[in-house]
């Protein structure tokens, strides 16, 4: 109920002018700037904007939202207008045709506090200090050289995870934690110079991972953020950052006293080393501090460890569910194999179905369904639309890998679907981009896919898999939960039956 209002006419009139001057000029700003041509936007609530749409699977939610409303869509996060892609077409427009309006990040409470105030690849904004750390990943940390010199240690890690799958003499194991462990421990010789085992480690590798994937109400609704306290989330978030801060500290300092670096040949030296020598020989200042040294590595447990175990669990929940795959798999395997005991590195090059497989399992479960936000640096005409400024942008990367214009029968898993075509993965065609693409795209893809092929090879080659209690393999269930990453929501747990010829 409203009660009426009395105000003196000495009041009235002042007021009325005021009205008349601001009407007057919005007509005026609305003649001389013709009306923007926005994209297409769903309905809306006052303060949250559409967050409410968003649901537990933001990937599927804003797949239904584009269906209705077009590929290309603007909503707002709270206050925040975030445009979303979800054809091949608009991920073309923004990461290749505008690739450069929008290569930025935005600034994100999360994953700012995480990586040293995004000092890392991921996450850092477009400018000098990205292309720089950017650069010494590509050409020292993950060039083709520098990936196969840790050969040794993928194979002797997937060695001793096929063994310990033997020793389960049949009973039934939960596959997830292994591949899980075998990730950490690779990553972590490649990265820190030996393993990290035991439960303390890997929950703080964890939490670390899940909160990369949560949201925080302050970035979106910022007199709101008092929420991110009371829920608890900023305390979690820099208690894991001081944690693991700790943690690298300890590592680099370990590097440092032992004097592991050496002049002339670098064969052994893991990636700490070789960013401690590129900090003692630089000439500027890019990565004299510490936490230069320190935020790379973060990026290697963020996008490696979970993305490299996640994909190499939902391909082998595909095969289980698809006997007609995996045994095909099998028999090109197990013929290139001819009764080693092990499959290497040299034996993936022959294996065109395994490669084809591999493209499905990223098709149907990207490893990322909402690539890492982007934001415009400036005003951009895209698709005959008007974008501003510091709009932040969402691919959905899920949506577009099974788009029925251009994939048949996209729900299906058909590995076949990539034997007769040269649609690859490595970001070149937008149809099909796991890894993202353009200067934002993934530079670590030889690095995760080889480690990847050869644990699923060797899987495949050693053993027969089945699911416990004689269930069929495609009742097995795949309910996904989504973070930053998507997961299986119940553990692949199967039955390992060893192969003899």
């Amino acid at each position: 109920m409203f009660l009426p209002v009395h105000l003196p006419l000495p009041t009235i009139i002042p007021a009325i002018i005021v009205i008349s001057l601001f009407v007057t000029f919005k007509w005026l700003s609305s003649t001389s700037n013709p009306r923007k041509n926005r994209p297409p936007s769903p309905w809306k609530l006052p303060i949250v904007g559409n967050l409410h749409q968003l649901g537990s699977n933001p990937h599927r939610s804003l797949q239904t939202l584009t269906k209705k409303h077009g590929p290309l869509i603007l909503i707002k996060l709270g206050s925040v207008p975030v445009l979303v892609a979800s054809s091949a077409e608009t991920a073309l427009e923004i990461m290749k045709t505008h690739d450069l309006i929008f290569a930025s990040r935005p600034k994100l409470s999360i994953p700012d506090t995480l990586t040293y105030g995004s000092k890392d690849i991921g996450f850092s904004p477009y400018g000098e200090y990205w292309r720089q750390v950017r650069s010494v990943a590509v050409l020292q940390l993950l060039s083709n050289k520098r990936v196969r010199s840790f050969r040794q240690v993928r194979e002797q890690e997937t060695r001793l995870m096929i063994d310990i799958i033997g020793k389960s003499c049949g009973s039934v194991i939960d596959l997830g934690t292994m591949l899980n462990s075998l990730t950490n421990n690779i990553i972590c010789r490649v990265g820190l110079g030996r393993t990290y085992e035991g439960t303390k480690f890997s929950d703080l590798l964890a939490r670390f991972s899940y909160l990369l994937g949560s949201f925080s109400v302050g970035n979106y609704i910022p007199w709101l953020s008092w929420v991110d306290r009371l829920s608890g989330l900023e305390a979690r978030t820099k208690k894991v950052a001081e944690e693991l801060d700790e943690f690298l500290e300890g590592v680099v300092e370990e590097h440092i006293s032992k004097k592991r670096m050496v002049d002339g040949d670098d064969k052994g030296r893991d990636l700490i080393d070789i960013l401690l020598k590129i900090q003692t020989e630089s000439t500027n200042n890019f990565i004299v501090h510490r936490d230069a040294v320190k935020a790379p590595i973060m990026d290697l447990f963020a996008a490696g460890t979970d993305t490299i175990y996640t994909v190499i669990e939902w391909a082998i929940s595909e095969l289980i569910r698809h006997p007609r795959v995996m045994k095909k798999l099998q028999q090109e395997i197990r013929e290139i194999g001819h009764g080693k005991p092990m499959i290497t590195e040299e034996d993936l090059e022959k294996m065109r179905y395994l490669r084809a497989v591999l493209k499905e399992a990223l098709r149907l479960h990207t490893p990322l369904p909402l690539l890492i936000c982007r934001e415009s640096t400036q005003d951009v005409k895209l698709m005959g639309y008007d974008i501003s400024a510091g709009t932040q942008v969402i691919v959905n990367a899920w949506a577009i890998a099974k788009d029925p214009s251009q994939w048949e029968e996209p729900e299906t898993f058909r590995p076949e679907r990539f034997l007769c075509n040269s649609v690859d993965y490595k970001g070149v065609n937008f149809e099909f981009i796991p890894f993202g693409a353009g200067r934002r795209g993934c530079p670590a893809i030889q690095f995760a896919m080889v480690i990847v092929e050869l644990v699923i090879s060797n899987l495949v080659y050693k053993y027969d898999f089945a699911l416990p209690e004689e269930v069929n393999g495609e009742e097995l269930n795949m309910t996904e939960i989504t973070g930053l990453t998507l997961h299986r929501k119940s553990p692949l747990l199967v039955v390992a039956t060893p192969h003899f010829d």
